[in-house]
Protein backbone atom coordinates (compact mmCIF):
# COMPACT_ATOMS: atom_id res chain seq x y z
CA UNK A 1 0.00 0.00 0.00
CA UNK A 2 1.22 3.47 -0.89
CA UNK A 3 2.85 5.26 1.81
CA UNK A 4 1.04 8.83 1.27
CA UNK A 5 -2.47 6.99 0.76
CA UNK A 6 -5.33 6.09 3.13
CA UNK A 7 -7.34 2.78 2.53
CA UNK A 8 -9.70 3.45 0.12
CA UNK A 9 -12.45 1.77 2.96
CA UNK A 10 -11.34 3.84 5.22
CA UNK A 11 -11.67 7.26 2.97
CA UNK A 12 -15.52 6.30 2.29
CA UNK A 13 -16.21 4.55 5.78
CA UNK A 14 -17.23 1.19 4.55
CA UNK A 15 -16.43 -1.76 5.59
CA UNK A 16 -14.36 -4.10 2.73
CA UNK A 17 -17.89 -6.07 2.98
CA UNK A 18 -19.71 -3.23 1.82
CA UNK A 19 -22.22 -3.95 -1.07
CA UNK A 20 -22.11 -1.29 -4.62
CA UNK A 21 -25.03 0.57 -3.37
CA UNK A 22 -23.36 1.35 0.43
CA UNK A 23 -20.01 2.32 -1.83
CA UNK A 24 -22.49 4.26 -3.46
CA UNK A 25 -24.33 6.22 -0.90
CA UNK A 26 -21.26 6.86 1.27
CA UNK A 27 -19.57 8.58 -1.54
CA UNK A 28 -22.52 10.75 -2.59
CA UNK A 29 -22.99 11.96 1.28
CA UNK A 30 -18.95 12.97 1.15
CA UNK A 31 -19.19 14.21 -2.28
CA UNK A 32 -22.17 16.98 -1.18
CA UNK A 33 -20.35 17.57 2.13
CA UNK A 34 -16.66 18.32 0.41
CA UNK A 35 -17.46 19.71 -3.12
CA UNK A 36 -16.04 22.47 -3.55
CA UNK A 37 -18.89 24.45 -5.18
CA UNK A 38 -20.08 24.36 -1.53
CA UNK A 39 -16.93 24.53 -0.07
CA UNK A 40 -15.18 27.82 -2.26
CA UNK A 41 -11.81 28.67 -0.87
CA UNK A 42 -11.28 26.12 1.11
CA UNK A 43 -8.46 23.56 0.81
CA UNK A 44 -9.07 20.80 2.84
CA UNK A 45 -12.41 20.37 1.52
CA UNK A 46 -10.72 20.48 -1.84
CA UNK A 47 -8.66 17.83 -1.07
CA UNK A 48 -11.29 15.40 0.67
CA UNK A 49 -13.83 15.94 -2.10
CA UNK A 50 -10.82 14.90 -4.52
CA UNK A 51 -10.02 11.84 -1.69
CA UNK A 52 -13.54 10.79 -2.12
CA UNK A 53 -13.77 10.68 -6.04
CA UNK A 54 -10.51 9.01 -6.09
CA UNK A 55 -11.80 6.36 -3.85
CA UNK A 56 -14.89 6.06 -5.58
CA UNK A 57 -13.44 5.71 -8.59
CA UNK A 58 -12.03 2.69 -7.65
CA UNK A 59 -14.28 0.91 -5.22
CA UNK A 60 -17.04 1.85 -7.60
CA UNK A 61 -15.79 0.06 -10.50
CA UNK A 62 -15.75 -4.02 -10.30
CA UNK A 63 -12.65 -5.20 -11.82
CA UNK A 64 -10.80 -1.92 -10.12
CA UNK A 65 -11.78 -3.18 -6.56
CA UNK A 66 -11.30 -6.82 -7.28
CA UNK A 67 -7.48 -5.56 -8.49
CA UNK A 68 -7.32 -3.50 -5.10
CA UNK A 69 -8.78 -5.50 -2.98
CA UNK A 70 -5.90 -8.31 -3.97
CA UNK A 71 -2.48 -5.71 -4.31
CA UNK A 72 -3.62 -2.66 -2.76
CA UNK A 73 -2.64 0.87 -4.20
CA UNK A 74 0.34 -0.73 -5.67
CA UNK A 75 -1.71 -2.85 -8.18
CA UNK A 76 -3.37 -0.38 -9.40
CA UNK A 77 -0.51 1.49 -11.30
CA UNK A 78 0.85 -2.03 -11.76
CA UNK A 79 -1.62 -2.32 -13.82
CA UNK A 80 -1.31 0.73 -15.94
CA UNK A 81 -3.85 2.48 -14.19
CA UNK A 82 -1.35 5.24 -12.89
CA UNK A 83 -2.93 7.49 -10.36
CA UNK A 84 -6.19 8.63 -12.68
CA UNK A 85 -4.89 7.81 -15.79
CA UNK A 86 -7.83 5.20 -16.04
CA UNK A 87 -10.44 8.08 -15.04
CA UNK A 88 -12.90 7.22 -18.40
CA UNK A 89 -16.27 9.08 -19.62
CA UNK A 90 -18.34 5.90 -17.75
CA UNK A 91 -16.50 6.82 -14.34
CA UNK A 92 -17.98 10.74 -15.15
CA UNK A 93 -21.33 9.12 -15.90
CA UNK A 94 -21.24 7.71 -12.53
CA UNK A 95 -20.39 10.56 -10.78
CA UNK A 96 -23.16 12.40 -11.96
CA UNK A 97 -25.85 9.71 -11.67
CA UNK A 98 -25.05 10.00 -8.58
CA UNK A 99 -24.74 13.85 -7.91
CA UNK A 100 -27.95 14.03 -10.56
CA UNK A 101 -28.37 18.29 -10.67
CA UNK A 102 -27.49 19.01 -6.76
CA UNK A 103 -25.26 21.64 -7.71
CA UNK A 104 -27.27 23.75 -10.32
CA UNK A 105 -25.32 22.84 -13.10
CA UNK A 106 -26.51 19.77 -14.86
CA UNK A 107 -23.84 17.63 -14.91
CA UNK A 108 -21.36 18.15 -13.11
CA UNK A 109 -18.20 16.10 -14.59
CA UNK A 110 -20.21 16.43 -18.00
CA UNK A 111 -17.44 16.79 -20.65
CA UNK A 112 -18.73 18.77 -23.21
CA UNK A 113 -23.01 18.83 -22.42
CA UNK A 114 -25.28 20.69 -24.21
CA UNK A 115 -28.06 21.95 -22.64
CA UNK A 116 -30.03 22.88 -25.59
CA UNK A 117 -32.14 20.76 -27.16
CA UNK A 118 -36.13 20.28 -26.40
CA UNK A 119 -37.39 21.27 -23.24
CA UNK A 120 -40.72 20.34 -21.38
CA UNK A 121 -42.63 23.17 -20.33
CA UNK A 122 -43.04 24.16 -16.61
CA UNK A 123 -46.12 22.34 -14.77
CA UNK A 124 -48.73 24.72 -13.45
CA UNK A 125 -50.68 24.42 -10.14
CA UNK A 126 -54.52 25.91 -9.25
CA UNK A 127 -56.57 25.47 -6.69
CA UNK A 128 -60.23 25.37 -7.86
CA UNK A 129 -62.78 25.97 -4.90
CA UNK A 130 -66.21 23.56 -6.02
CA UNK A 131 -69.38 23.79 -3.76
CA UNK A 132 -70.65 20.52 -2.07
CA UNK A 133 -73.09 19.81 -4.38
CA UNK A 134 -70.95 20.53 -7.48
CA UNK A 135 -69.01 17.39 -5.20
CA UNK A 136 -71.53 15.27 -4.76
CA UNK A 137 -73.31 15.81 -8.33
CA UNK A 138 -69.83 16.02 -10.68
CA UNK A 139 -69.76 19.59 -12.54
CA UNK A 140 -68.03 21.30 -15.73
CA UNK A 141 -66.27 24.01 -15.06
CA UNK A 142 -64.53 26.69 -17.16
CA UNK A 143 -61.04 27.72 -15.40
CA UNK A 144 -58.86 30.95 -16.76
CA UNK A 145 -55.47 29.63 -16.81
CA UNK A 146 -52.56 32.28 -17.01
CA UNK A 147 -49.65 30.85 -19.06
CA UNK A 148 -46.85 31.16 -20.76
CA UNK A 149 -47.40 30.13 -24.55
CA UNK A 150 -45.62 29.66 -27.62
CA UNK A 151 -44.62 33.27 -29.68
CA UNK A 152 -46.99 32.91 -32.96
CA UNK A 153 -44.59 35.54 -34.78
CA UNK A 154 -41.44 33.92 -33.98
CA UNK A 155 -42.42 30.24 -33.19
CA UNK A 156 -40.76 29.81 -30.40
CA UNK A 157 -37.16 30.47 -31.38
CA UNK A 158 -37.15 33.99 -29.96
CA UNK A 159 -35.45 35.55 -33.19
CA UNK A 160 -36.68 38.23 -35.45
CA UNK A 161 -38.70 37.00 -38.47
CA UNK A 162 -35.64 36.08 -41.17
CA UNK A 163 -33.16 36.40 -37.99
CA UNK A 164 -31.85 32.97 -36.75
CA UNK A 165 -29.77 32.66 -33.22
CA UNK A 166 -25.65 32.85 -33.31
CA UNK A 167 -23.39 30.30 -31.62
CA UNK A 168 -22.11 31.56 -28.43
CA UNK A 169 -18.11 32.62 -28.69
CA UNK A 170 -17.56 32.21 -24.99
CA UNK A 171 -18.43 28.10 -24.81
CA UNK A 172 -18.33 27.47 -28.79
CA UNK A 173 -22.03 26.30 -28.40
CA UNK A 174 -21.49 23.69 -26.16
CA UNK A 175 -23.59 25.29 -23.48
CA UNK A 176 -20.79 24.79 -20.77
CA UNK A 177 -17.70 26.14 -19.93
CA UNK A 178 -15.03 23.96 -18.52
CA UNK A 179 -12.34 24.83 -15.41
CA UNK A 180 -9.62 22.80 -13.68
CA UNK A 181 -10.79 21.52 -10.40
CA UNK A 182 -7.79 19.33 -9.50
CA UNK A 183 -7.36 16.15 -11.55
CA UNK A 184 -10.42 16.38 -13.66
CA UNK A 185 -12.14 18.90 -15.41
CA UNK A 186 -15.68 20.33 -13.86
CA UNK A 187 -17.78 21.59 -16.14
CA UNK A 188 -21.02 24.75 -15.66
CA UNK A 189 -23.40 26.60 -17.68
CA UNK A 190 -22.27 28.78 -19.46
CA UNK A 191 -22.80 32.44 -18.21
CA UNK A 192 -23.24 34.06 -21.84
CA UNK A 193 -25.98 32.02 -23.54
CA UNK A 194 -26.96 30.45 -19.77
CA UNK A 195 -26.50 26.79 -21.29
CA UNK A 196 -28.61 27.41 -24.72
CA UNK A 197 -25.23 27.48 -26.90
CA UNK A 198 -26.61 30.08 -29.28
CA UNK A 199 -26.96 33.59 -28.65
CA UNK A 200 -30.48 35.79 -30.11
CA UNK A 201 -28.47 38.85 -31.61
CA UNK A 202 -32.07 39.79 -33.34
CA UNK A 203 -35.08 39.34 -31.00
CA UNK A 204 -38.39 39.18 -32.25
CA UNK A 205 -40.21 42.20 -31.56
CA UNK A 206 -43.26 40.35 -30.13
CA UNK A 207 -42.12 38.29 -27.38
CA UNK A 208 -38.30 40.39 -27.07
CA UNK A 209 -36.18 37.35 -27.83
CA UNK A 210 -38.26 35.22 -25.03
CA UNK A 211 -39.85 32.91 -27.62
CA UNK A 212 -43.12 32.40 -25.36
CA UNK A 213 -45.80 35.27 -24.47
CA UNK A 214 -48.25 35.55 -21.23
CA UNK A 215 -51.88 34.62 -22.26
CA UNK A 216 -54.65 33.62 -20.42
CA UNK A 217 -56.77 30.71 -21.51
CA UNK A 218 -59.80 29.73 -20.80
CA UNK A 219 -60.34 25.66 -20.36
CA UNK A 220 -63.37 23.12 -19.64
CA UNK A 221 -62.96 20.85 -17.14
CA UNK A 222 -64.88 18.27 -16.44
CA UNK A 223 -65.13 17.33 -12.31
CA UNK A 224 -66.53 13.68 -11.50
CA UNK A 225 -69.40 13.52 -9.15
CA UNK A 226 -67.69 12.28 -5.65
CA UNK A 227 -64.32 14.33 -6.16
CA UNK A 228 -63.38 15.87 -2.85
CA UNK A 229 -60.67 17.99 -0.98
CA UNK A 230 -57.38 17.09 -1.67
CA UNK A 231 -57.93 15.57 -4.83
CA UNK A 232 -55.77 16.67 -7.91
CA UNK A 233 -56.56 16.85 -11.55
CA UNK A 234 -53.84 16.74 -14.15
CA UNK A 235 -54.58 18.01 -17.73
CA UNK A 236 -51.47 16.87 -19.71
CA UNK A 237 -50.08 19.61 -21.94
CA UNK A 238 -52.11 22.54 -20.54
CA UNK A 239 -49.09 24.02 -18.13
CA UNK A 240 -46.58 26.45 -19.84
CA UNK A 241 -45.22 26.09 -23.43
CA UNK A 242 -41.76 23.50 -24.03
CA UNK A 243 -38.43 25.52 -25.30
CA UNK A 244 -37.18 24.17 -28.54
CA UNK A 245 -39.76 22.56 -29.51
CA UNK A 246 -40.32 19.97 -26.64
CA UNK A 247 -43.79 19.30 -25.30
CA UNK A 248 -45.93 21.54 -23.13
CA UNK A 249 -45.56 21.12 -19.43
CA UNK A 250 -49.16 19.41 -17.35
CA UNK A 251 -51.97 21.72 -15.41
CA UNK A 252 -52.53 20.59 -12.24
CA UNK A 253 -55.98 21.04 -10.38
CA UNK A 254 -56.22 21.24 -6.77
CA UNK A 255 -59.78 20.50 -5.16
CA UNK A 256 -60.90 22.78 -2.39
CA UNK A 257 -64.94 21.33 -1.15
CA UNK A 258 -66.86 24.46 0.15
CA UNK A 259 -68.25 23.70 3.62
CA UNK A 260 -72.02 23.28 3.44
CA UNK A 261 -74.61 24.22 6.02
CA UNK A 262 -77.13 21.63 5.39
CA UNK A 263 -74.76 18.88 4.72
CA UNK A 264 -71.46 17.43 5.94
CA UNK A 265 -69.54 14.73 4.03
CA UNK A 266 -67.42 11.83 6.05
CA UNK A 267 -65.82 9.62 3.80
CA UNK A 268 -67.97 8.90 0.97
CA UNK A 269 -71.08 9.43 3.30
CA UNK A 270 -73.37 12.08 3.31
CA UNK A 271 -74.03 12.97 6.62
CA UNK A 272 -77.56 15.65 7.75
CA UNK A 273 -79.30 16.49 10.50
CA UNK A 274 -83.02 15.35 11.01
CA UNK A 275 -84.88 17.22 12.90
CA UNK A 276 -88.24 15.12 14.80
CA UNK A 277 -90.98 16.05 17.01
CA UNK A 278 -91.25 14.21 20.23
CA UNK A 279 -94.83 12.51 18.60
CA UNK A 280 -92.73 11.13 15.41
CA UNK A 281 -89.86 10.19 18.12
CA UNK A 282 -92.60 8.44 20.32
CA UNK A 283 -94.94 6.17 17.48
CA UNK A 284 -92.55 6.72 14.74
CA UNK A 285 -93.12 8.26 11.12
CA UNK A 286 -92.55 8.79 7.47
CA UNK A 287 -90.89 11.96 6.20
CA UNK A 288 -89.28 13.10 3.11
CA UNK A 289 -85.23 14.15 3.60
CA UNK A 290 -83.88 17.04 1.18
CA UNK A 291 -81.07 16.11 -0.74
CA UNK A 292 -78.76 17.04 -3.30
CA UNK A 293 -80.81 14.33 -5.81
CA UNK A 294 -83.67 15.36 -4.80
CA UNK A 295 -85.94 14.37 -1.71
CA UNK A 296 -85.61 10.92 0.25
CA UNK A 297 -88.39 9.20 1.61
CA UNK A 298 -87.31 8.14 5.28
CA UNK A 299 -88.85 6.20 7.91
CA UNK A 300 -88.38 6.97 11.09
CA UNK A 301 -88.45 3.91 13.92
CA UNK A 302 -90.73 4.30 17.35
CA UNK A 303 -88.98 4.81 20.15
CA UNK A 304 -85.76 6.77 18.48
CA UNK A 305 -83.71 8.90 20.35
CA UNK A 306 -82.04 12.33 19.89
CA UNK A 307 -78.94 11.61 18.88
CA UNK A 308 -78.95 8.29 16.87
CA UNK A 309 -78.24 7.79 13.54
CA UNK A 310 -80.63 6.74 10.73
CA UNK A 311 -78.61 4.81 7.48
CA UNK A 312 -79.99 5.32 4.26
CA UNK A 313 -77.79 2.54 2.32
CA UNK A 314 -75.99 3.67 -1.17
CA UNK A 315 -77.53 7.13 -1.06
CA UNK A 316 -74.22 9.03 -0.25
CA UNK A 317 -71.22 10.39 -2.08
CA UNK A 318 -69.91 8.44 -5.45
CA UNK A 319 -66.72 7.23 -5.52
CA UNK A 320 -64.82 8.89 -7.85
CA UNK A 321 -62.70 5.95 -8.98
CA UNK A 322 -63.01 3.54 -11.46
CA UNK A 323 -66.00 0.79 -9.89
CA UNK A 324 -68.26 3.93 -9.28
CA UNK A 325 -69.74 2.45 -5.26
CA UNK A 326 -71.36 4.73 -3.19
CA UNK A 327 -71.23 5.67 0.39
CA UNK A 328 -74.50 6.43 2.43
CA UNK A 329 -76.80 9.44 4.09
CA UNK A 330 -76.45 9.32 7.45
CA UNK A 331 -79.24 10.89 9.53
CA UNK A 332 -78.63 12.41 13.11
CA UNK A 333 -81.96 12.20 14.73
CA UNK A 334 -82.40 15.58 16.48
CA UNK A 335 -85.36 16.11 19.42
CA UNK A 336 -87.51 19.48 18.55
CA UNK A 337 -89.26 20.73 21.25
CA UNK A 338 -92.55 22.41 20.32
CA UNK A 339 -93.28 26.20 20.48
CA UNK A 340 -96.46 28.12 19.79
CA UNK A 341 -98.56 25.55 20.40
CA UNK A 342 -102.14 25.72 20.06
CA UNK A 343 -104.68 25.27 23.24
CA UNK A 344 -105.32 21.63 22.50
CA UNK A 345 -101.91 20.79 21.77
CA UNK A 346 -101.17 22.24 25.53
CA UNK A 347 -104.07 20.48 27.48
CA UNK A 348 -102.87 17.06 25.45
CA UNK A 349 -98.96 17.73 26.97
CA UNK A 350 -100.34 18.30 30.22
CA UNK A 351 -102.23 15.66 30.44
CA UNK A 352 -99.34 13.28 29.12
CA UNK A 353 -96.89 15.46 32.32
CA UNK A 354 -100.02 13.73 34.41
CA UNK A 355 -99.42 10.39 33.24
CA UNK A 356 -95.83 10.55 33.45
CA UNK A 357 -96.11 12.00 37.06
CA UNK A 358 -98.19 8.92 37.86
CA UNK A 359 -95.86 6.51 36.57
CA UNK A 360 -93.03 8.02 38.22
CA UNK A 361 -94.43 8.12 41.45
CA UNK A 362 -95.83 4.10 41.01
CA UNK A 363 -95.34 0.69 39.59
CA UNK A 364 -92.59 2.96 37.33
CA UNK A 365 -90.23 4.11 40.36
CA UNK A 366 -90.30 0.41 41.88
CA UNK A 367 -89.15 -1.02 38.61
CA UNK A 368 -86.19 1.26 38.26
CA UNK A 369 -85.33 0.19 41.94
CA UNK A 370 -85.60 4.05 43.60
CA UNK A 371 -88.35 3.25 46.25
CA UNK A 372 -87.28 1.33 49.08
Amino acid sequence: MSRNKRDYYEVLGVARSASPEEIKKAYRKLALQYHPDRNQGDARSEELFKEASEAYAVLGNAEKRSIYDQYGHAGLKGGGFSDFSFFSDSIFSDFNDILGDFFGFGSVFSRGNRRSGPRKGRDLGLEVRLTMEESFLGCEKEIAVAREETCTSCRGSGSAPGQGPETCRRCGGSGNVRHSQGFFSISSTCPECRGQGRIITHPCPECRGRGVQSREKKIKVSFPAGIDSGNRLRLAGEGEAGREGGPNGDLFLMVSVIDDDRFSRRENDLICSLPVTFAQAALGDETQVPTFNGSEKVRIPAGVQSGQVLRVKGKGFKSPGHWGGRGDLLLEVRLVTPVNMSKRELELLRELREIEKKKKSGVGLENHGLLN
